[in-house]
This record gives C-alpha cells, sequence and structure tokens, in this order.
C-alpha cells in the first residue's frame, strides 16, 4: 500500500493519508518512536517442574510474545533455573529471520533441548538455590 515515498501498513491509514495529502495538509507518517512500559502484573505457569528443581518450558511455536515473557520471568526470577524443550529448535523465530530458536536461547545464555527432556537434566543434582518448586510455592502464596 504506497501512495507517496510511504509504505503504509493497513488500508485505512493509507486512505487518511491520501485524504491528507490531497487536501495539501503537511503531516509525517511514522516518523518518530514513542517508548513505553507495561508494568501489570502476569502470570506464568511453567510446563514441567523436575524433582531436582529444573523448570522446563516446552514449546512447539515460540512467538515474539513468549520470547519477550521468558526472558522478563527468568530476569525476574534469578534464583528459577528455567530451561527451554523445543519441538523443532532449527525453526526460525519469524520468516524474515535467520535466527532459529536455538540460536535465540544460546544468545539469552538459556539452556535449551531437542524435543525432549534429557537424562542428564533429569539427574542432575538439587542445587538447593534453584529449589523451584519451593520457590513457585512462595510465589503462589503471594511471597514474591
Amino acid at each position: 500500500m504506497r501512495i507517496d515515498k510511504n509504505r503504509y501498513r493497513s488500508k485505512y491509514e493509507e486512505d487518511v493519508c491520501s485524504k491528507l495529502k490531497k487536501s495539501k495538509i503537511p503531516f509525517q507518517y511514522e516518523t518518530i518512536n514513542l517508548y513505553y512500559e507495561i508494568t501489570e502484573q502476569r502470570k506464568y505457569i511453567p510446563d514441567v517442574i523436575l524433582p531436582n528443581g529444573i523448570v522446563i518450558e516446552l514449546k512447539g511455536r515460540f512467538t515474539a510474545k513468549d520470547r519477550k515473557k521468558m526472558l522478563l520471568v527468568i530476569k525476574q526470577h534469578p534464583h528459577l533455573d528455567i530451561r527451554m524443550v523445543f519441538m523443532r529448535p532449527k525453526n526460525k523465530l519469524n520468516k524474515n529471520s535467520r535466527t532459529t530458536y536455538a540460536q535465540w536461547c544460546d544468545k539469552n545464555n538459556i539452556k535449551w533441548a531437542d524435543k525432549y527432556i534429557p537424562t542428564e537434566w533429569i539427574r542432575e543434582e538439587k542445587n538447593t538455590r534453584r529449589d523451584s518448586r519451593n520457590n513457585i510455592r512462595k510465589l503462589d502464596s503471594g511471597f514474591y
């Protein structure tokens, strides 16, 4: 959708801007970025918690919303050992990306596995710092 040098995100935006242009009203289209923060509280429910306290998130599709959520959860709960298991870790983040799900995890220092939870993860010793079951109970009880 293009009426001038701009590419519009929707037919509606194109129609409105076209009328401005025809009326010779000067305007700018998407020329600035305004940043904002979302401060509302959300709830994350982990898929699997192993007896050793490792938290596992199982993912088929890994959307931008999922990636943002996982980064926030990991940042806000550094005492938890959160790891990812992907159905297809070689999938690209999106059709225009060269980055795979696995590469994204590597870049963000998140442990990941292909299809199934590795036996090594299951056999890992319990780390008292990451006893996720107790920490999550505290979370549910309102301590966090």
